[in-house]
């Protein structure tokens, strides 16, 4: 009895060993990284049609010259180029238009492998990162330090990567959004805290301070107030424990989401107020804020933050998620081959499970495709008021694809009643406003950045148009269509390798700041 004991445990031991040491190499296992293209000093392309997006004007058939990453041409007639190592590029019959910003994304330590390649092949050449870290390296979420240094490497062509053109803080939400171990500031329990967190991400080079539902609202207008003393600003969620009447008025610059003007357009908003029972609340009248909308406040809402320039993320990719989760014609998705099996089973489907059993309840069936139908009504409000509407997807929440859900999001912004040329200005010159870098990026203009996508169709004529990418030119490097399918192939392959897999489980798992927001 003993022996066969005895001999069990050995078997168990073994079986263990070997499961970690296959752990331990998927682990160390290194992921090769995906080449740039060629560096051309000087670009010329050839009788394209530039589309300015300012306007809704096509200038056709012009010749385009690129020095460096610097458009310095943009001629009707012909262009002669001295430098016999200059790519020339046919551009008869595209169309140009200005590289597409995803103004909501989160990266994270495995960006470089399973998004950035997808935001490059569809054109998508800046990002707005709205994560951050603590005082401490995390191993899923990255900060300012990793994000900055992907953009060096961009500059001297060592890294595919779109632009980070902002850099965010970590989510500030409360004291339950803060582990232990790490400074009490972060929690900003106590107002007179904001300072010593400002001066941390001033230091780590942030431009904007994220913040999120359950901020305390003293340490909230604490850090609004303050905020632009340290060359920041505040930006993100509505918090819930005050008006967004008074957010918008202390210079909060954007917004995110669908629902910030549910929040505030119902008769029982002042009950989402109270952080004891604020979600009690919510859940309780979910069906009321549909029900009982009242656009006019949320009109005065929107006329409120016009005045402001306060800007809107509607991400409506989330939303529409939500409401859709249900729908296996909407998660069938063939870009789910682009995501890791790991996410996909411990946080897609679990949330799609979710989402689905509340559309099919009978007490909240209806609701999530009600918030949706007000958020599209409420996408066209805000835009014909003069609210600045900027696109974002929310990248890495469910069913959102690096890349490929931008182009969803300019199709859904035009069902919400923009037109092409307005949700093509979503992405480019309205976000490169709101960077303050006009004068560089947004629009197709001689002086300008040479991040540009070239198009087979007008997108002026149907915005579908601007997922038919014939290639992409970053930072004055060009992507033709075989590297663009390069890009999408490699990150397909590191998505099912079995080593990128046990790489994301590990980061996961050793994550304090993904262990709280999952306990959250």
């Amino acid at each position: 009895m003993k022996r066969k004991l005895f001999k069990s445990l050995k078997i168990i031991l073994f079986v263990l060993s070997f499961l970690t040491l296959i752990i331990v190499i998927g682990i160390i296992w290194p992921i090769s990284n995906i080449i740039p293209p060629q560096k051309h000093h000087t670009i010329l392309i050839k009788s394209i049609n530039v589309i300015d997006v300012k306007t809704g004007l096509v200038l056709e058939n012009r010749n385009m010259l690129i020095e460096g990453n610097i458009i310095t041409a943009i001629d009707s007639s012909e262009i002669l180029v001295k430098d016999s190592n200059t790519l020339l590029i046919d551009g008869s019959g595209k169309y140009v238009i200005p590289g597409l910003w995803d103004m909501h994304t989160h990266s994270n330590q495995h960006s470089p492998w399973l998004h950035h390649p997808l935001y490059v092949a569809n054109g998508v050449t800046g990002i707005r990162d709205m994560s951050g870290q603590l005082n401490q390296k995390d191993s899923y979420w990255v900060g300012s330090r990793e994000r900055l240094k992907w953009n060096a490497e961009l500059d001297v062509h060592q890294r595919v990567t779109p632009r980070y053109v902002l850099q965010s803080s970590y989510q500030i939400d409360g004291s339950a959004s803060v582990p232990d171990g790490f400074p009490d500031f972060f929690k900003l329990e106590n107002p007179e805290q904001a300072d010593s967190l400002l001066q941390f991400y001033k230091n780590v080079n942030v431009d904007f301070i994220k913040v999120y539902q359950q901020i305390p609202v003293d340490s909230y207008r604490k850090l609004a107030k303050n905020a632009e003393h340290y060359g920041m600003y505040i930006a993100g969620h509505k918090p819930m424990f005050l008006s967004l009447e008074e957010a918008v008025n202390l210079g909060q610059r954007s917004f995110e989401h669908g629902r910030i003007f549910l929040f505030e357009s119902f008769p029982e908003a002042d009950s989402l107020k109270h952080p004891e029972n604020w979600k009690t609340n919510f859940s309780k009248y979910k069906k009321k804020l549909i029900e009982n909308y009242n656009p006019e406040i949320a009109k005065e809402l929107m006329q409120l933050m016009k005045s402001k320039n306060a800007y809107w993320v509607p991400t409506l990719q989330t939303i529409k998620f939500e409401a859709l989760a249900h729908d296996e014609n909407f998660t069938d998705n063939p870009n789910l081959k682009y995501i890791t099996t790991i996410r996909k089973k411990l946080w897609w489907d679990l949330d799609t499970k979710n989402n689905t059993n509340r559309n099919n309840a009978k007490e909240t069936k209806g609701v999530s495709e009600g918030f949706y139908k007000i958020a599209v009504e409420q996408v066209k409000q805000a835009h014909d008021i003069g609210v600045p509407i900027m696109t974002g997807t929310d990248v890495t929440d469910s069913y959102t694809f690096a890349g490929f859900s931008l182009h969803e999001e300019l199709i859904d912004l035009t069902k919400c009643g923009l037109t092409n040329l307005e949700a093509l200005q979503s992405a480019t010159i309205i976000p490169a406003q709101y960077v303050e870098k006009e004068n560089l990026y947004g629009s197709v203009e001689k002086g300008k950045i040479a991040d540009l996508v070239l198009l087979n169709h007008n997108p002026l004529k149907d915005i579908v148009n601007t997922s038919e990418i014939h290639g992409v030119l970053m930072n004055g490097l060009y992507y033709d269509a075989n590297k663009i399918e390069e890009l999408k192939a490699f990150t397909e392959s590191a998505a099912s390798s079995f080593h990128m897999n046990i790489k994301v489980l590990s980061s996961f798992m050793n994550s304090p700041l993904i262990r709280v927001q999952f306990a959250d």
